[in-house]
């Protein structure tokens, strides 16, 4: 293991580099891998015992302690921000005398400490963070504090100049009353003018979505509807943030009634654009790449939240479609599909009672003509427009059947007429590749993949990154925008590089191959050298190698596709938080300064951008699976992850083979399988738990609120 690799030393081998420029600590002569870890850190460290207390008497200073384990992301990270950062050293080694603990060596300590820290604060976790009398007593705890205020955690700098100047003025005081101190450190907090956003904003939204939701047909408003899927993942979201039940009900009927209707292709699979009605019944019928991505990825939400298989099943048929209809033999994802054929609108897609009884036979086609509701008259210019609105069960009754075999006649007879369909004059297809719409598909197929613990769809996606990695980047490595004929054309713009990185990321956490997280940080970090604007935050939707026009724009708003500065903004966090990069969540957090006022004037517009206020919210899991990818326990742990709805969650998968990781995630380093049985570390609000192997009490903790 290489100890040069990353921010976080071997746990047996102390940072060659540091130790060039920086004399060791106390924790130098220590065996535990943690306090070895810390050996290098300019604060002057020492192991708990009387060396330090005496000090701490004789200097009369008041104690730091700091617990945790080798293994711990969140102490990774505040070694990473805080005790690797001068200023904190400066700052502790003159007003305090720090102590660092390994709670596997000493649980006794950390029991100890950890209780005072739940009586204080409500909660625990390590890091854990005492501060301490000469007497060893505890006056205020916590765990993770971020080097300065963020997210209404109180800024570890401010707490330590205040804690000293009070220790400084009134230590009679803070020995006789934790509580007053611990007020002390909460008024401290500050507030800024338009600064950071909260759930309230999530909850405005919801109570907006709700009081336009059509209670009958589902969706919002009359007519046109259009199919806004991230208006559905950011009900799911509330619904789990908050225990709302009417939130998971609207995206329920919703999609169960846009399913059922004419927008939905009963035959091929597929959404056309949106409904010209208020009953999901007569589409405008193109057909969109964006629409099947982000709709497959709402009805994979749905499948993960609900359980039911029927949704399941409406993600399948959205993927047979897309692979069958809208994929390149390069592996591109094509745009779109024209809603004429022969020069009128819908011809392609609708049906008389004559043609399907032909087809069909007498029998069975009076049976699918009752069911997708085909008459005489016709819904659509004299035509049927397929769609269902009569219960399954209840239909399979009234025809005296039972459910098993209604569904093989149906099956059945839905194949006799795609065939049939087949043969008809398609519409037309828009087959230019568009880099910013494959970034959609290959996230919706690598979510698809992993919830559905469907290996075949990680193909598909696998096959449009490399096309667009081989294909639509130029010589410096950025995106372009457009391939089409054997011409790739036009610098990306915003959405180019976000849609990409966002389906980078998900294909990273199917896959767990380290490259494909590696590429998202490289294309993110162009991303943000062309496109972040310096003075006022958020992205511009062109950048710097974009044509200059007389104005730009900063697009935010989230319509029939999610803008660019909200995928953005949840890119940064969740690369972030799996790379311990804090540089990335500060950019997030400024974008959520940038653009709360707007967000604050109808939230509801803004549901992609408040997916991501719900990560940046938290609390958030960081879950790291020590085990070899085709090891059975590891893929048992990673499939009841994936089956789950765990909207704020990162995954990594920590096989010892693979060193890119360690690189880009330093923290994942000491993370091994305990007694080689793949182990769970999991991290959550700044805190880490125990490591797992235990797959029912790795459930419990995912299920956990």
């Amino acid at each position: 293991m290489n100890p040069n690799n990353g921010s976080v030393p071997s746990a047996t081998q102390p940072d060659t580099k540091a130790s060039q420029k920086r004399k060791p600590n106390r924790l130098i002569h220590e065996k535990s891998p943690y306090l070895q870890q810390h050996a290098y850190n300019p604060v002057d460290w020492y192991p708990w015992g009387e060396e330090a207390f005496q000090k701490a008497i004789r200097e009369n200073k008041p104690i730091f302690l700091s617990i945790g384990y080798s293994t711990c992301h969140w102490c990774h990270v505040m070694e990473s921000e805080s005790f690797e950062d001068e200023e904190v050293a400066k700052l502790l080694n003159e007003n305090f005398v720090s102590i660092k603990v390994d709670r596997e060596e000493r649980p006794d300590i950390d029991n100890v400490y950890m209780a005072v820290c739940q009586a204080i604060t409500g909660s625990g976790g390590w890091p854990l963070n005492i501060f301490l009398t000469q007497e060893r007593k505890p006056f205020y705890a916590g765990t993770y504090f971020p080097k300065t205020e963020r997210y209404g955690n109180p800024g570890f700098i401010a707490i330590l100049k205040k804690i000293s100047d009070l220790w400084k003025t009134n230590a009679e005081s803070t020995i006789a009353s934790g509580e007053q101190v611990t007020k002390v450190i909460q008024s401290m907090v500050p507030t800024t003018p338009g600064g950071l956003l909260t759930s309230e904003i999530m909850k405005l939204a919801y109570e907006q979505l709700r009081d336009t939701f059509d209670n009958i047909y589902g969706g919002f408003g009359s007519s046109p509807k259009f199919p806004t899927p991230h208006n559905y993942t950011f009900l799911l979201r509330w619904w789990k943030r908050s225990n709302t039940p009417p939130a998971l009900d609207m995206v329920e009927k919703t999609l169960e009634r846009m399913s059922r209707g004419g927008i939905y292709d009963q035959l091929g699979g597929g959404f056309h654009r949106y409904s010209t009605d208020e009953y999901w019944l007569i589409p405008h019928f193109e057909k969109m790449l964006y629409d099947q991505a982000l709709l497959a990825i709402a009805y994979t939400e749905a499948y993960q939240a609900a359980g039911k298989t029927y949704y399941a099943d409406i993600v399948k048929d959205i993927f047979r479609y897309v692979l069958r209809d809208m994929t390149s033999p390069d592996g591109g994802f094509y745009s779109a599909e024209d809603a004429d054929s022969e020069g009128v609108e819908g011809k392609y897609y609708v049906w008389t009672p004559d043609e399907i009884v032909k087809i069909l036979g007498e029998k069975d086609g009076k049976i699918f003509c009752d069911y997708y509701d085909v008459s005489d008259e016709g819904n659509f210019e004299g035509k049927n427009i397929l769609h269902v609105d009569k219960p399954f069960d209840a239909f399979a009754k009234l025809e005296g059947i039972s459910p098993d075999k209604l569904q093989e006649i149906l099956r059945t007879s839905r194949e006799k007429l795609f065939a049939v369909r087949e043969k008809r004059i398609h519409p037309h297809k828009d087959d230019k590749v568009l880099t910013s719409w494959n970034g959609l598909m290959i996230a919706a197929f690598a979510k698809g993949a992993r919830a559905l613990n469907e290996p075949g769809y990680i193909q598909p996606a696998v096959r449009a990154v490399n096309f667009i990695l081989d294909t639509l980047r130029d010589h410096n490595g950025s995106l372009l925008r457009r391939h089409r004929l054997g011409e790739s054309a036009i610098p990306g713009y915003l959405d180019d590089y976000a849609y990409f990185v966002w389906g980078l990321i998900d294909l990273y956490e199917v896959t767990f191959e380290t490259k494909y997280l590696k590429m998202a940080l490289e294309i993110n970090k162009i991303m943000i050298e062309n496109f972040w604007d310096e003075k006022g935050g958020g992205f511009f939707f062109s950048g710097k190698k974009n044509e200059q026009l007389i104005a730009q724009t900063k697009e935010v708003y989230d319509g029939a596709t999610p803008s660019g500065n909200s995928v953005a903004f949840l890119n940064l966090f969740r690369l972030g938080r799996m790379t311990g990069n804090q540089t990335l969540e500060k950019m997030a957090e400024q974008i959520i300064k940038t653009f709360g006022e707007t967000i604050r004037q109808y939230p509801a517009g803004y549901t992609q951008f408040l997916c991501a206020l719900d990560f940046s919210l938290g609390p958030t899991k960081e879950i790291v699976i020590a085990g070899e990818p085709n090891q059975k326990d590891t893929e048992q742990i990673l499939t009841a992850i994936g089956k789950r709805f765990l909207p704020r969650q990162i995954l990594l998968l920590r096989s010892q083979k693979d060193k890119i990781l360690e690189e880009i995630a330093p923290f994942v380093k000491e993370q091994k399988p305990i007694d080689n049985k793949a182990t769970a570390y999991i991290c959550e609000n700044y805190a880490c738990k125990a490591p797992i192997c235990d797959i029912d009490k790795i459930i419990h903790l995912l299920e956990a609120p």
